[in-house]
């Protein structure tokens, strides 16, 4: 069954939502216009329940199939991202420093143009849940609705979730059992030392040395600790030191990011960044403060919830466009969350190029909408039936 044609005959009104949303782009849990919007829609839907002010700003809709039956979620996350945007698009975003480079402003579309033609049709059994999430580039607020207890409060049996990929083909889906997402953790480090005139460094402790060791020691992590089988990144992404040429500074900064798997490779990153602080330390004789903070755990797909979500992603727009063992990638996704409280499955819609998300000139492409629409309502009619 190709793109549904009930969706495909609104597929304009999703590009007017679309283009509103990225006009008005709002960050973190503060997303209050966005829910408004959102409410407003579903409310002239004409859901069966509307609960509105999870995690702050998250919105739950319910819609009432034909017969009773289990209750399906669908999940789209509506913030946008700390950033300018040089799209130079005529719906391009009047907030300053602020944009949607991640598609998020689609994602939310796609899920209310599923809502409409839900609320319209109800050709399924048992009830669905259109989660509309903020906070996923930053706060986790995916984890927030969960403890807050969206899954029991709503009966939630099972979750998805689709995000936009330019480097697939317009219209084609990806995804793959297991993990299809990495566990993201930042590590962040102060070497305090002795600082004094750069003449004498006899008479000073130098914490920039240390910092540079630091880089250089957590390379080794990945290509001496780490099973080659398993993935690991480690990277630094900042180090900071010193304001002049002649003064050897008292202390440096070293940050950056790990991206893992698994529980046991997570572990293995923790426990080694830790000790070669602990080593560098003695071996310099500087303090060296870690603090090392765990975020969004691995995006890892239930095997059989991964398999159902690409059939019924073929069937709505083949078999040759979907992708069933892509490669995970090492992003991170704050769905994770929902995915340890629920089987269920994340996948890719292509969008069939141009810039990368979280890029200045990156646009959600308008006609990828009415696929992840269509997909999102043949979700609910094909895993309840009426």
């Amino acid at each position: 069954m190709p793109v549904l044609n009930r969706i495909a005959a609104f597929a304009d009104d999703m590009t007017e939502w679309r283009r509103w949303m990225h006009r008005h782009p709002e960050l973190g849990f503060d997303c209050h216009r966005t829910a408004a919007f959102v409410a407003d829609k579903l409310r002239a839907f004409g859901v069966d329940e509307l609960h509105e002010g999870i995690a702050t700003t998250g919105v739950v809709g319910i819609i009432e199939g034909s017969r009773p039956g289990p209750t399906i979620g669908l999940r789209a996350d509506m913030d946008a991202l700390p950033m300018p945007e040089q799209t130079g698009a005529a719906h391009a975003s009047e907030v300053p420093g602020a944009m949607h480079a991640c598609g998020h402003d689609g994602h939310t579309a796609m899920l209310l143009g599923a809502a409409r033609y839900l609320a319209e049709t109800r050709n399924f059994a048992g009830r669905v849940a259109l989660i509309f999430q903020p906070a996923e580039e930053a706060g986790g607020g995916g984890r927030v609705m969960v403890e807050e207890g969206i899954m029991d409060r709503f009966a939630i049996a099972e979750v998805y979730a689709l995000h936009n990929a330019p480097d697939l083909p317009e219209g084609h889906f990806a995804t793959t059992p297991g993990p299809i997402m990495a566990a993201v953790d930042e590590f962040a480090i102060t070497v305090r030392g002795v600082g004094g005139h750069a003449a004498w460094p006899h008479e000073c402790r130098d914490p920039v040395p240390v910092a540079v060791r630091l880089a250089h020691a957590f390379d080794t992590i990945v290509s001496r600790d780490a099973d080659p089988i398993d993935r690991l990144v480690v990277s630094v992404t900042q180090i900071h030191a010193g304001t002049a040429f002649n003064v050897i500074p008292d202390s440096a900064f070293v940050g950056g990011t790990v991206r893992t798997f698994t529980t046991a490779m997570r572990g293995l990153a923790e426990r080694r960044i830790a000790q070669i602080c602990t080593g560098l330390a003695q071996a310099f004789g500087v303090t060296v403060d870690l603090e090392y903070r765990r975020d969004y755990p691995a995006t890892v797909n239930h095997a059989r919830e991964a398999m159902l979500a690409a059939d019924i992603a073929a069937s709505v727009v083949g078999e040759d466009r979907v992708i069933r063992d892509t490669r995970p990638s090492m992003g991170a996704e704050d769905f994770a969350y929902m995915l340890e409280a629920r089987p269920g499955a994340y996948l890719n819609l292509g969008q069939g190029g141009g810039p990368m998300c979280h890029h200045p000139a990156y646009d959600f492409n308008d006609a990828i909408a009415p696929v992840g629409a269509s997909f999102f309502a043949r979700m609910v009619e094909m895993r309840q039936p009426a």
